[in-house]
């Protein structure tokens, strides 16, 4: 009997031991695989979030929120996510979808008139233009999944992306000749999601950001998710770093692409880019889609609109992409500009959430997010959970075979 008992409380102690440890119980499984790429000077640091559907199973912080300063990176660190708003802005449409608002075949004229009589410029020649009508205009579909032939900016988007209203911006591109037959090919596109955020705004009658506090951020909790980081934020706000001239260290830099103060009213929200947040923001929002548009029991999307949005909508281009989120039917996902990632991989039902604020990577820069994604897998994953034998990934693992959005960046 004494001995059943023993065999009992091994057992016990064994299940522990080996179960996935939850928020607030750090594993440090996690950071230790990437220490090394802050020792080589390769990370400045680093933010990583494992969930899966139904609640975060662990957040690690590794490295440094200001280099030179040394200062410790924190779990609760604000990043600037650049194109991870893309799959938001794209969700935000579809709440506009399910409400039978709007309808993703219909023409981007119906809701924005600017758009009527835009041309497709046909010449290989950029000093001879050669205007022909499109066969059909660029549907809502299309600037949601790249394949409207918009290209990816226009003039008036410099030097920096936020200068002007959303809809001053979306109006310029509809004076711009589209660069192919729409739905013929893909080129990523910030202008197509900026349409989305501007057509968000004319069929709901309130400011796109509104509109995304009030049927997003609020209903999920994201409450660190802005276009406008108060004081306080920014404290958190982790510094910008790209590869030194010499490839053997950092150099800090600012977010060229943004106007400062960040905290100003000055600047512009940007649908395809412009938006700060956390790594436990942004599980709540991949959550949501996770459970096919539930949260804590809280429709906020149906579940045919999950689906649309994290299925190849690309048509003729099969390029992989939904609407506003890179697929290959077994994970959905998307980068930003300065090394974000979020995805969700069904097939192991995991969330990893990978913030960082580099602009380009080192050779062995490049290795970090396949890295933690593979180390994320092996320990948190069902296959992981279920095999007995740990998996160690060094840095010297190869990339990640999953698809990544083709230039799925700010």
């Amino acid at each position: 009997m004494k001995y059943k008992r023993l065999l009992r409380l091994f057992a016990s102690l064994l299940l522990f031991a080996t179960a996935p440890l939850h928020a607030g119980m750090p594993s440090e499984k996690l950071a230790p695989a990437l220490q090394p790429f802050v020792d080589r000077k390769a990370l400045a640091g680093a933010v990583v979030l494992v969930a899966d559907p139904e609640e975060v199973l662990d957040v690690e912080a590794v490295g440094y929120a200001d280099v030179a300063a040394k200062k410790p990176m924190q779990k609760n660190a604000m990043f600037w996510i650049a194109s991870q708003s893309k799959p938001i802005t794209a969700v935000a449409l579809m709440i506009l979808v399910d409400e039978g608002k709007v309808n993703v075949d219909d023409p981007v004229e119906k809701y924005l008139p600017e758009f009527r009589g835009q041309m497709v410029n046909v010449s290989a020649d950029p000093t001879k233009p050669e205007l022909v009508l499109p066969r059909h205009p660029i549907l809502v579909r299309e600037v949601l999944s790249h394949t409207s032939g918009l290209d990816f900016k226009s003039p008036m988007e410099t030097p920096t992306l936020d200068l002007k209203p959303l809809g001053e911006r979306v109006s310029s591109y509809a004076k711009m000749a589209l660069l192919f037959q729409p739905g013929s090919r893909s080129k990523y596109s910030n202008a197509g999601l900026n349409v989305a955020g501007r057509i968000i705004e004319v069929v709901s009658g309130v400011s796109y950001e509104t509109f995304l506090e009030e049927c997003l951020f609020k209903p999920l909790g994201m409450s660190d998710t802005t276009f406008w980081p108060n004081q306080e934020q920014q404290t958190r706000l982790a510094k910008s770093y790209k590869p030194n001239a010499t490839k053997d260290g950092l150099e800090e830099i600012p977010i060229g692409q943004l106007l400062y103060p960040l905290e100003s009213r000055d600047r512009f929200p940007m649908p395809a880019g412009g938006l700060f947040s956390t790594a436990n923001d942004l599980s709540l929002f991949y959550r949501m889609m996770a459970n096919g548009g539930t949260f804590h029991g809280t429709r906020v999307l149906s579940k045919k609109a999950v689906e649309m949005a994290t299925s190849d909508q690309s048509g003729e281009a099969q390029s992989n992409y939904g609407f506003g989120f890179g697929t290959n039917g077994k994970t959905f996902t998307h980068g930003g500009a300065y090394g974000t990632n979020s995805r969700y991989d069904r097939e192991h039902k995991l969330i990893t959430v990978f913030l960082v604020q580099h602009a380009g990577w080192s050779e062995e820069g490049k290795k970090i997010l396949p890295t933690f994604q593979k180390t994320a897998t092996a320990i948190f994953g069902i296959q992981g959970k279920e095999n007995a034998t740990p998996l160690t990934i060094g840095i010297n693992s190869a990339p990640a075979s999953e698809l990544q959005p083709k230039a799925a960046n700010q």
